[in-house]
């Protein structure tokens, strides 16, 4: 079976966002298939799977590294400052040439800000390239279009080097683009530790998370 990143490009996202999520429907068993190598962060919990959705939740403590990454309006930014933030953070890795894995995440993105409504702006989103080389800010600017990305959700690219040492932090690297696995993390608040779930979370599973630290979703 094919990494679900190692089919050909579409020219139409919602095409590419269609076939990943009917390809999720039909074999719930693409997470196991995309299993990686061991993670490269502490982990601080034991692992709580939940069956219906095969999604792997832990806990876990990250050093957010200070370098030079570039957000999509082109402002080449430090990522510790961005994430230096009292509100919630919600990580995920993306590159703008996946049909598979990256529109999944996306999506759930786009219907979390929808969940949230009018707390959105209370949430950080953030996405973080694995293929800088070709994910320019432009490009990730009409990326983000695609899936209504509001301004409280970034997309960074910067230099290879910069994408792999976060991709490393965050105990995501894989090596290469075409065998990175889901992974979403979540920070609820400056100090925490972050909730890392291993698989497709949902929207859903992102806002139980969240609890009061967002009012009325």
């Amino acid at each position: 079976m094919n990494h679900p990143c190692a089919r050909p490009a579409t020219t139409r996202m919602g095409i590419a966002v269609s076939a990943a999520v009917l390809a999720f429907a039909v074999a719930p068993a693409q997470v196991a298939h995309s299993a990686g190598p061991a993670l490269e962060a502490s982990q601080v919990a034991v692992p709580a799977t939940t069956a219906a959705s095969r999604v792997s939740r832990s806990l876990a403590e990250y050093t957010v590294p200070s370098v030079e990454l570039v957000r999509e309006d082109g402002k080449v930014v430090r990522f510790s400052d961005e994430l230096a933030d009292t509100r919630p953070v919600v990580l995920n890795f993306i590159y703008t040439t996946c049909n598979g894995i990256c529109p999944m995440l996306s999506q759930t993105f786009s219907f979390l800000q929808s969940k949230l409504g009018a707390q959105r702006d209370s949430v950080h989103l953030v996405s973080v390239s694995i293929d800088p080389e070709q994910d320019t800010p432009q490009r990730l600017t009409e990326y983000a279009k695609q899936f209504h990305a509001g301004p409280e959700w970034h997309h960074y690219t910067g230099t290879l080097a910069a994408s792999v040492l976060v991709q490393r932090s965050f105990g995501v690297y894989r090596g290469d683009k075409m065998s990175h696995t889901p992974v979403t993390l979540l920070r609820p608040a400056p100090g925490m530790p972050w909730v890392r779930f291993d698989g497709y979370a949902t929207a859903d599973e992102l806002i139980q998370e969240l609890g009061d630290r967002i009012a009325n979703p």
